[in-house]
């Protein structure tokens, strides 16, 4: 027995495979926006859970996620400790970016969380309802500009769904995309745009700390603790939600899928990552293996229908 323990020793050390659920997460967007926030909070929940010892989070901005994309599926290939965040913002981008790399060339692991859509307005701005700021679209599009994430993302494709329940010609809108929540943040607070829309979550704090006035959401009821309507009370017929999703990198062993997938799940089950959920006003949304990926597929085609209606893709 102390010999095959030393020979097993032995071979250990000579490298044979050893599954470690040390990570490195790759959020393919600037600091501060949804995808940040969903990596970092990963981060503190899988190492205060003891499911990992060693997390750390890198930052690829660019192009709706699909520049990090390109470069995780690149450079992680065959690797058991690489994640990267995406979600619904990253379907539409690549479809709008015509981008070479897909979701196809990751390893979907599971859907994470679900978040509504909030317009809003400085504190200061004249505009003090939703109503108010559909008349201005109606009356001149072009005049109306908004600030939010990247080009046919969950922000600008639910402007476009806006303009379109507003009788208004979605190709028309002055939509200004920015790679990060914090940089259309300030957009909007230094009054450079007219409003800004993106993830509840994300305009939450500067509401309940008075710099935003959150004119409308897209949820199909009003959300509780957020002194809002629904777009659908303002008579638009508009419900959006984005999700958030992890993936793993491409041409892992069955075994490091398996690993990741268990990890994920104790993550999501977690009671600090439900906290975290409460905290940040994030739904839980978890849903993974054959399930995620068949509502993936489902999800990519009716994007591409809609940013079709919209004129954003051919």
């Amino acid at each position: 027995m102390k010999y095959a323990l030393i020979a097993g020793l032995f071979t250990m050390a000579l490298g044979a495979p050893v599954l470690a659920n040390d990570y490195t997460i790759l959020a393919p967007a600037a600091p501060g926006g949804g995808w940040d926030q969903t990596a970092r909070t990963m981060q503190e929940v899988l190492r205060a859970e003891g499911i990992s010892d060693s997390v750390q989070v890198q930052n690829v901005p660019g192009a709706g996620g699909t520049v990090g994309l390109a470069q995780f599926a690149s450079s992680s290939a065959g690797k058991g400790d690489q994640l990267i965040v995406g979600g619904y913002v990253m379907v539409g981008a690549i479809l709008t970016n015509q981008s070479p790399v897909s979701l196809a060339d990751v390893t979907p692991i599971a859907r994470l969380t679900g978040e509504y859509e909030a317009i809003v307005v400085p504190t200061a701005s004249p505009i003090q309802t939703i109503e108010e700021l559909v008349e201005m679209l109606k009356a001149e599009p072009g005049a109306v500009s908004w600030a939010g994430g990247s080009a046919g993302g969950a922000d600008h494709i639910a402007v476009g769904l806006l303009a379109n329940a507003a009788g208004v010609d979605p190709t028309a809108i002055n939509y200004i995309a920015y790679s990060g929540g914090g940089e259309a943040l300030a957009a909007i607070l230094g009054n450079q745009v007219t409003a800004g829309i993106s993830s509840l979550g994300e305009f939450k704090p500067q509401a309940d700390a008075g710099t935003l006035r959150i004119l409308a959401v897209t949820s199909e009821e009003r959300v509780e603790g957020v002194d809002a309507p629904t777009l659908t009370e303002a008579g638009l017929d508009v419900v959006l939600q984005n999700w958030r999703m992890v993936a793993a990198a491409p041409g892992i062993s069955a075994e490091d899928e398996a690993v990741i997938a268990a990890d994920i799940e104790t993550l999501a089950t977690s009671a600090a990552w439900q906290e975290a959920l409460v905290t940040k006003g994030w739904a839980d949304t978890y849903l993974a293996g054959e399930e995620f990926r068949a509502q993936l597929a489902e999800d990519t085609a009716t994007t591409e229908a809609i940013l079709k209606d919209i004129g954003l893709v051919e």
